[in-house]
């Protein structure tokens, strides 16, 4: 994957060419940010994310809350 394909607007599916995070990933997701943040995180705050723009919000929140 080149990088400058890496947007806020690149769809994680579509542009990105992720098939969709399965359980497995958003677990090892969530588990990488809990340690990276210090905070319990829920893996259901990232079921709706759509593209990098949505996670990027997604940690803003769980890191101000």
């Amino acid at each position: 994957m080149d990088a400058a394909d890496i947007t806020l607007e690149a769809s994680l599916y579509q542009q990105l060419d992720l098939d969709s995070i399965d359980a497995v990933d958003l677990v090892d997701l969530v588990i990488k940010l809990q340690q990276r943040t210090g905070r319990n995180i829920q893996p259901e705050a990232f079921k709706t994310v759509r593209t990098v723009d949505d996670v990027v919000n997604a940690i803003e929140g769980l890191i101000k809350s």
